[in-house]
């Protein structure tokens, strides 16, 4: 009875167990190797869904992701479609740097992100809050509004040309009706771009506009019963129910605005051509001019890389935002 009694021997597998445990490391070894497991038996058990996206992501990357690595080599390279590209290093970057319209191209792109902020980020906004708040008649208004999305960019180009027009425009004969000063809308250096901006904001307003009217009906009524109760006015009710529900979509919508502005080519392309003065030609038109007017693609190819990177910081935020948002922060 004094006796202890013995010890029972180790299976084999507790053996192992024992020696695997004894051994330094093994701790950080064995998640690891689950780990693997893991992903092995995921890749196995949704091999069939794979398969199935496979097209897609081979039509991918041809489209998307080998141009992208395509321009990237030829912005070290001499190429004019004629001749073997031949590598030269930093020249293209030196060149498209060094260019006093690639300066004036950046400036008038960032300006023209800024009016597109002030004006085209805001008008959507105030259209879905009016638009929300009506009795009757939201449907006709949503379709009026978002009418200018479906029509083609051609028949866009041709409207505006016909409403700036200086000699029997539509902009030019209500201003002479009115007894009011008429304008050169294209011509003029000062005016171009902002008229620019605003046929933008007129054919691109009303599919934000719905993104910001879905937005709102998720707002608690809840919220604006208790608000009315109070006394609040509507403005009060706007500041302080409205906007805060809805701030995290208008953030997301700011950094696509900032995104989709900085890559504007239609309008200076078909209406001014980057003129008067090239007070309008954007980066995108000057990416063009480099490759089809002076067969430099290898400078055009540097300066689609320089806007690549600076468009990927906004779209890193805008991921980082998206993720954020998803998980209700």
């Amino acid at each position: 009875m004094g006796l202890s009694s013995p010890v029972p021997p180790l299976l084999p597998a507790q053996e192992a167990t024992v020696l695997v445990a004894g051994k330094k490391g093994t701790r950080k070894h064995a998640p690891h190797s689950k780990r693997s497991v893991t992903i092995k038996r995921a890749l196995k058990r949704n091999s069939a869904g794979y398969l199935f996206l496979l097209p897609a992501l081979l039509i991918f990357a041809l489209f998307v992701w080998y141009p992208v690595v395509l321009g990237i080599v030829m912005s070290f390279q001499n190429v004019d479609m004629i001749n073997p590209a031949t590598w030269i290093g930093w020249d293209n970057y030196r060149t498209v740097l060094l260019d006093p319209l690639f300066k004036v191209a950046w400036i008038n792109t960032l300006e023209f992100t800024g009016y597109a902020l002030l004006f085209g980020y805001v008008v959507p906004i105030i259209l879905a809050l009016i638009i929300n708040e009506m009795r009757h008649g939201k449907g006709f208004f949503r379709l009026a509004f978002y009418l200018p999305v479906m029509l083609p960019p051609i028949v866009t180009v041709f409207l505006w040309r016909w409403i700036y027009n200086p000699d029997g425009g539509l902009l030019n004969t209500l201003l002479n009706l009115l007894h009011l000063p008429t304008a050169l809308w294209l011509e003029t250096p000062g005016i171009a771009l902002p008229a620019l901006m605003v046929i933008t904001t007129w054919s691109n307003a009303g599919s934000t506009m719905l993104i910001y009217l879905a937005a709102l009906q998720g707002v608690p009524a809840a919220l604006y019963e208790a608000a009315e109760i109070d006394g609040s006015s509507i403005w009060r009710r706007l500041w302080h129910i409205t906007l805060p529900v809805i701030r995290p979509i208008m953030l997301l919508m700011l950094i696509l605005q900032i995104i989709g502005t900085m890559q504007v080519f239609i309008e200076p392309f078909t209406i001014t051509d980057g003129g008067p003065q090239n007070t309008t030609i954007s980066v995108l038109l000057l990416i063009y001019k480099y490759a089809f007017q002076q067969a430099n693609f290898g400078a055009a190819s540097a300066s689609g890389v320089l806007l690549f990177l600076v468009l990927a910081i906004f779209a890193l935020i805008y991921m980082r935002m998206t993720s954020r948002f998803m998980e209700g922060e």
